[in-house]
């Protein structure tokens, strides 16, 4: 398996001798606006694309959609994908995306099988807390496996809670990809991962890789790869690599762990 990281939560993965693409955030910098009523406000994305935005749509199989804020799902992505890819959505997704024009959209309510090779799990998480977590609307995430591979789980936009734990008990994943940045508003508490969360799912999954997304690149996520660094290197979970912290562009080589 090969994971890539092109920018945000937007990943290539290669698996079973397929290419995913999950959440297209596509846009050039500051092609949006600042995430209202929320600290840094600057224009998003703050940072562009480690390469042309096409390159990473071309020779894609399928798309994984986590859910459809502008920061997961954007115009540059809707207008490059594909209209007959295959979309894999949160069921409360897929009247919109198909209003896009797209054709082959599968709401996921549990599990399916994607490209006759890989096994899809849609998992739950809580993008935030209380009220502030409720208006954000339903999130998931995803466990995908396929033979020979190892099982990823991609938790999607959501803090530490109930939710991620029970995935992690339940699919036993080699690979965590975890969305964070403590991303908030300027009242109410974070509703991605902080760098504590990380550290929390790291403990929570002491065989696992644990991969660490959705940084410097929202203008409403106000913690860093340093600080997410800092956490992991204090509490000495940064030996051999276990919690990565890719910079954009970056692939990671991952095997699945002898038996």
């Amino acid at each position: 398996m090969r994971l890539r990281l092109v920018r945000h939560a937007t990943l290539l993965v290669e698996l079973a001798g397929h290419r995913l693409l999950v959440d297209p955030q596509l846009d050039p910098p500051e092609a949006r606006p600042p995430v209202e009523g929320t600290p840094n406000p600057r224009r998003n994305p703050l940072v562009a694309l480690p390469e042309p935005a096409t390159r990473f749509v071309e020779g894609t199989d399928a798309a994984l959609i986590s859910h459809t804020h502008a920061d997961h799902l954007d115009p540059t992505g809707i207008e490059l994908l594909p209209w007959g890819l295959p979309l894999v959505v949160q069921p409360e997704d897929a009247e919109a995306i198909r209003a896009h024009g797209f054709t082959t959209v599968e709401p996921l309510e549990s599990t399916t099988e994607l490209l006759g090779a890989i096994t899809v799990t849609r998992t739950r998480g809580r993008h935030g807390t209380g009220r502030i977590g409720e208006a954000m609307g339903p999130v998931s995430g995803f466990v995908l496996r396929a033979p020979g591979e190892p099982v990823l789980y991609v938790a999607g936009d959501t803090i530490w809670c109930e939710e991620v734990a029970e995935a992690i008990a339940e699919h036993d994943p080699d690979v965590i990809v975890v969305n964070a940045g403590g991303a908030r508003f300027t009242e109410g508490d974070a509703i991605t991962m902080t760098a504590q969360d990380v550290l929390e799912t790291a403990r929570a999954a002491p065989s696992a890789q644990v991969v660490v997304v959705h940084l410097e690149a929202i203008n409403h996520c106000v913690e860093t790869r340093d600080d997410v660094a800092e956490v992991i290197g204090a509490a000495g979970l940064d030996r051999d690599d276990r919690v990565k912290v890719p910079v954009d562009g970056e692939t990671i080589e991952l095997t699945r762990p002898a038996s």
